[in-house]
């Protein structure tokens, strides 16, 4: 018995990757071409149905995993809005040096983007309403800190994931599991013993959809918690749902009949974005997991696009794809040039320069992008949601 995941010195090594990309890089050694050089662009040629837009991030682990390889990369920077076409990373060095690590950055690139795609939508949807992530359940626990921190990029305020505590320095933040309103076989007892343990930092929402009503169990729990109660979760199952807004319209007419207006309404059970536009003008807050840790995939993918020939470049790649290297001119998050590698861009609606933002990051397999911290990269993500709809 083991786990059955790849450990980090053999994704480095390229081992973690398709076995047809070895076999690339054996015909290369027999061929003596070993020092062509390419340029190869990553790029999404189609966003999933209802996407207009998604969010690039990954880019700190593709670099690390990346070091000491003899090649230089440019990407936008992590958290960047783009779109359909554009280019959002290259390569550029020996195809040799590099071949064996295309599913890997792939991997890599794919799986933050959709979730962090996801969760800019989810934030988009939730307003100002408080939006927190518990998705670890939905995916395998080896990728708990790197689904938490993916989520975080997006837009989320808080995450559920202990480990997040260590290797995202976020603190973890939730509420409480059915489970031990279960174990105590009585909402009270289960109330006040979580109150009775837990830190006095922990905010005290209680789920209250467990036995009973969630109107009356509301009600009970703020009758047995009094000023202490900050808020009330509302799990309620798909089977029992019926109308959840009218639901949670019902608990807040409730407690604030009850002198409760301060109990603030948590929602949480297989939320969308329809289900949060729909019900933040009554809910203060939503708890997604399944919806974000599980996204429609943001298939990137890599071609070459030119090969180094006679001393210069030439375009060349599949068709389907546009040939030749390019770079991404922005203006806001809603105006974008993508023009050839040597040309110079239009100049933006307002007249002013459009910046260039495939920036080198990495030079002859040296990390040379100043480190950007976990925080200013969920801020960088939210400043460009301001100006963008679903």
């Amino acid at each position: 018995m083991q786990m059955y995941v790849a450990k980090e010195d053999e994704i480095i090594n390229g081992e973690a990757t398709d076995v047809y990309f070895t076999r690339v890089k054996t015909i290369l050694e027999k061929e003596n071409l070993k020092d062509l050089r390419v340029r190869a662009e990553f790029h999404v040629y189609g966003l999933p149905q209802g996407y207009k837009w998604a969010v690039l991030s990954g880019v700190e682990e593709v670099l690390h995993v990346m070091k000491g390889r003899n090649v230089d990369i440019y990407s936008l920077p992590e958290g960047t809005v783009f779109y359909e076409r554009e280019p959002i990373m290259m390569i550029e060095g020996n195809y040799y040096d590099f071949v064996e690590m295309e599913s890997i950055v792939l991997g890599i690139l794919r799986h933050y983007s959709s979730i962090t795609t996801r969760a800019a939508r989810m934030r988009i949807a939730a307003g100002n309403k408080t939006l927190l992530f518990f998705g670890i359940r939905s995916i395998h626990p080896v990728l708990a800190p790197m689904v938490d921190r993916a989520a975080y990029i997006g837009g989320v305020d808080a995450v559920s994931g202990v480990l997040s505590k260590k290797y995202n320095n976020l603190e973890p933040t939730g509420t409480m599991p059915h489970s031990l309103v279960i174990v105590f076989n009585d909402q009270k007892k289960a109330w006040l013993s979580f109150d009775k343990h837990m830190d006095p930092n922990v905010p005290r929402i209680m789920l209250v959809d467990t036995f009973w009503d969630e109107r009356a169990e509301a009600l009970l729990a703020a009758k047995v918690l009094g000023e202490k109660l900050q808020g009330v979760r509302l799990d309620t199952p798909r089977s029992r749902r019926g109308d959840m807004k009218r639901i949670a319209e019902e608990v807040r007419w409730a407690l604030d009949l009850e002198g409760f207006k301060n109990v603030k309404i948590i929602v949480s059970g297989g939320l969308d974005e329809d289900d949060l536009i729909e019900l933040r003008e009554i809910a203060d807050g939503f708890g997604v997991g399944t919806s974000i840790a599980f996204p429609p995939s943001v298939d990137i993918s890599m071609d070459i696009v030119e090969v180094y020939e006679g001393g210069k470049w030439i375009p060349r790649t599949k068709r389907g794809k546009l040939p030749g290297a390019k770079k991404l001119y922005v203006c806001s998050p809603s105006e974008h040039y993508v023009v050839p590698w040597e040309e110079q861009p239009p100049q933006c609606r307002d007249g002013n320069a459009p910046e260039q933002i495939l920036k080198k990051q990495m030079e002859n397999g040296r990390i040379i992008a100043p480190p950007i911290s976990l925080e200013e990269k969920r801020k960088y993500v939210i400043e460009q949601l301001k100006n963008l709809s679903l």
